[in-house]
């Protein structure tokens, strides 16, 4: 009996690599023997109605072609289900995959692992986190970061990451610390002052910033690291260490463990995964166990 999967496809990641990987990817699972469909939609929120569709028809796996922010839209679709998730990583940051040990901007490889993964019945209990009925998967970022998203989000030119750059230049000109509220679990709500706030479920965003370095997929909790109020200078001399996760040692830096974090600040949009969750005050719980994933 042919064995039906589905292709979950964003043919813009990457700038063009979602589709152009769909292929490779596709002929490697048919040369297992899976026949293969493909979902696409015109927006994200029609993407995720297709997607939900499939899987509540039986589809064996859930196979997300493009980067975190499809990896993302397609754990909307299956976490909590029997349906595994593939991932075929061609995105722009790819954190998810890299953290998981994944072929990052390999299709067809990914494709093989998928296949084989799934003749052999192997796959990998991962928790996410969840944001009212929003599963994330990697970081949800709050303060500075997000601020940077916010702006660079608003700005037309320049293009690509280098719009992000200019964002990030005009944030730290306007530097300042930012109040925050926090509940850990079931604890005392504290008061302080803060640069940032990021809750990781997965160590790294933002394409390999390991703001999260230690966070586990696997301990049904949250790393949750605090950078206090610092200066412009300060933050300029930590943020580089945050690519090899160096930063936790410095004395501006704290981490936390929980798995129910909530955050309050003024004018701050939360940000899971790359993707606006809105504004704080926002509740964030691990769910553990949530997804299959498919690996070796």
């Amino acid at each position: 009996m042919t064995r039906q999967i589905t292709l979950f496809v964003n043919p813009t990641a990457g700038r063009g690599r979602g589709s152009r990987a769909a292929a490779p990817a596709a002929d490697a699972l048919r040369a297992a023997g899976f026949s293969v469909r493909t979902v696409l939609g015109v927006d994200a929120p029609d993407a995720l109605v297709r997607a939900r569709a499939v899987v509540a028809e039986g589809t064996e796996a859930l196979i997300a072609v493009g980067g975190d922010g499809m990896v993302s839209l397609a754990l909307q679709a299956v976490a909590g289900t029997d349906t595994p998730l593939g991932v075929v990583a061609v995105g722009t940051g790819n954190d998810f995959a890299r953290a998981q040990g994944l072929p990052v901007r390999a299709p067809a490889a990914a494709g093989r692992l998928i296949a084989s993964a799934l003749l052999r019945g192997e796959s990998r209990l991962v928790d996410l986190g969840r944001v009212g009925e929003r599963y994330f998967a990697t970081v949800l970022a709050s303060g500075f970061d997000s601020r940077v998203n916010d702006r660079g989000n608003r700005i037309r030119l320049p293009v690509g990451r280098f719009r992000y750059d200019c964002a990030m230049l005009a944030e730290l000109a306007t530097l300042r610390p930012i109040p925050y509220r926090i509940r850990l679990d079931d604890g005392p709500e504290e008061e302080l002052e803060a640069t940032l706030v990021a809750v990781g479920n997965g160590p790294s965003y933002g394409g390999g910033m390991r703001m999260c370095a230690e966070a586990r997929f696997d301990d049904g909790l949250f790393d949750i690291t605090v950078v206090g109020k610092c200066s412009r200078a300060t933050l300029l001399r930590v943020f580089p260490r945050v690519y090899g996760g160096r930063h936790l040692s410095h004395p501006v830096v704290a981490v936390h463990r929980a798995a129910k974090v909530t955050l309050s600040a003024p004018e701050v949009t939360g940000y899971a995964d790359g993707e606006p969750l809105g504004p704080l005050p926002l509740t964030a719980e691990t769910v553990p166990g949530a997804v299959r994933l498919l690996a070796v």
